[in-house]
């Protein structure tokens, strides 16, 4: 079995020594020890030989010693079994119990136990403090329902391997659950330190991730947890570091944040919050709010952007970036959806009828993620159109850069759909994302939305040839403009002087109620027909 030499392990059972696993050794010794010793017992071992490559096979050794005429052990008589596949399989089988099967990762028991550990090791020795950050991607079930299980385990895959790529040899990288990562970092002490890791990290998930003949852009949200020391529990280490990450998603995603005890009853509150934002949806007590968009050679009013604002009956004001990724976590967000499109598209059907214009007035409706992956979208478009008898494109949807370059072949075919429904389709946050010109013309967008960030006046000069570049891109391609962020009478002459032919922001007006809405409407035709 070995493919020693005939003999090689014959005399002395001392003389196997060299043969056997250095990690047997002195418990092999030990056992045969104690049997010279007591002179009766059994030898019953399962240990490691070395074959003649220099590869170990394992061994089940089963003995008795035979005792001489002078009462001394003289020899062991027993089985040598060559059992290496089966303790193969049970290596296998205890590896398996503790590491994830599609990344190898230390699963979440085997990670929290090394988290462990390490607390441990830092209080009794003084040693590196860990550091705790956990890891999610940012929509990655949108993406893994609309390109498949294969395609999604292939991403998570890939996303293993670039954190791996990041961290130091004492660290622990580990899979939790389905999308989410945990690393205890020992290898950085110092905060500004552990802060410019995490974003690394975030950075190396947010390069595209080629599969087959399509490129996927994900982004990811970090929690991190500081060690307190004392008697910090290991549970509530994790704990700190998933409210932080569950914070960091509630303000947008692709973020890192550091936990603080001020997060512990936001987190609390959130079930209560999503409760609270369901019965708003049906009660229908959710506040639709619109902001002007004004047409800029005559400074009319073309059309508005339907937003959402909740006015909670005990908390007051809560913000959108507070409410809105609640609403995408819990899927509540395609209710919120079809409530903003449906009232949106009520209220756009009243002012049409009421000040019927020669180029009529249209409203711009933001579509989520989950929205555009919901098979039924298409269908629930379909309904508020007909319900409403709109001019053709002007309900526009609103969809951000990223949403759709997140899956391109699969945005197309259903914007195409909805464009033929005749819905009007806007991109909005354009400059932000990662189209390009290619993909661009492959999409059906009639008008694009310039981001407030190219907006606003930073002292650079080559902000203005930006600006113009970016307008007379979107006309090339037969698209209108709208500019966000237009917050003075200044920015508005430039943007005219470029070109563009819309523009939004606080200047013209913030977000308003729809009968403060109508007010401004009542108005804006006679100014603008004397100006």
């Amino acid at each position: 079995m070995l493919n020693l030499k005939r003999g090689a392990l014959e005399g002395p059972a001392r003389d196997w020594l060299e043969v056997l696993h250095p990690q047997d050794r002195d418990r092999f010794r030990a056992t045969l020890d104690a049997v010279i010793d007591q002179r009766r017992g059994k030898v019953m071992q399962t240990f490691r030989l070395r074959s003649e490559d220099g590869h170990f096979r394992w061994f089940r050794l089963r003995a008795r010693p035979i005792i001489g005429s002078d009462g001394e052990v003289i020899r062991c008589v027993g089985t040598l079994l060559d059992v290496t596949e089966e303790r193969t399989a049970e290596e296998r089988l205890l590896h398996d119990a503790v590491h994830d099967n599609l990344t190898g990762l230390p699963n979440r028991e085997l990670f929290v136990d090394r988290l462990r550990t390490s607390v441990v090791r830092s209080k009794a020795e003084e040693t590196a403090k860990p550091t705790l950050l956990v890891l999610n991607l940012d929509r990655f079930k949108q993406v893994n329902d609309s390109i498949g299980l294969s395609a999604g385990d292939s991403i998570l895959l890939t996303v293993a391997r670039r954190l791996g790529r990041l961290i130091g040899q004492q660290d622990t990288l580990g899979r939790l659950s389905g999308d989410q990562y945990g690393l205890v970092l020992l290898s950085e002490q110092e905060p500004d330190r552990i802060v410019a890791l995490a974003d690394s990290l975030r950075k190396a998930v947010r390069a595209p991730i080629t599969f087959g003949d399509r490129e996927i852009f994900l982004t990811c949200s970090v929690g991190i947890a500081f060690f307190e020391g004392g008697k910090q529990a290991v549970e509530d280490m994790v704990t700190n570091a998933e409210i932080a990450l569950n914070h960091a998603k509630r303000l947008g995603g692709d973020r890192q944040e550091v936990f603080r005890p001020i997060l512990r009853p936001l987190d609390k509150n959130i079930v209560d919050l999503e409760a609270d934002l369901r019965e708003a949806i049906k009660k229908e007590t959710l506040g639709v709010f619109f902001q002007p968009i004004i047409r800029l050679e005559d400074q009319s009013i073309a059309g508005y952007e339907v937003l959402a604002r909740w006015n909670h009956p005990k908390r007051g004001k809560i913000a959108p970036s507070e409410f809105i990724p609640i609403a995408e976590q819990s899927g509540l967000i395609n209710e919120l959806g079809m409530y903003m499109l449906d009232k949106g598209a009520q209220q756009l059907a009243f002012w049409q009828r009421e000040y019927p214009m020669q180029r009529p007035l249209f409203a711009s409706v933001n579509l989520s993620s989950r929205q555009l992956l919901k098979q039924d979208l298409i269908n629930d478009v379909k309904a508020v159109l007909s319900r409403t008898s709109l001019e053709p494109g002007t309900l526009k949807l609103e969809l951000t850069e990223s949403l759709v370059m997140s899956n391109p072949e699969y945005s197309a075919k259903v914007l195409e759909r909805l464009r033929s429904l005749g819905a009007g389709l806007s991109l909005d946050d354009f400059g932000t994302g990662h189209s390009s010109l290619s993909y661009l013309q492959r999409f059906p967008f009639d008008t694009i939305k310039i981001d407030q960030s190219f907006v606003k006046t930073n002292g650079s000069s080559a902000r203005s040839v930006l600006l113009g570049t970016i307008v007379a891109m979107g006309h090339d391609l037969g698209m209108s403009v709208v500019a966000e962020g237009a917050e003075s009478e200044t920015d508005a002459l430039e943007l005219y002087q470029l070109g563009c032919e819309y523009a939004q922001g606080f200047f013209f007006g913030e977000a308003m109620s729809s009968s403060e809405a109508t007010k401004m409407l009542r108005k804006m035709p006679a100014e603008a027909e004397s100006a």
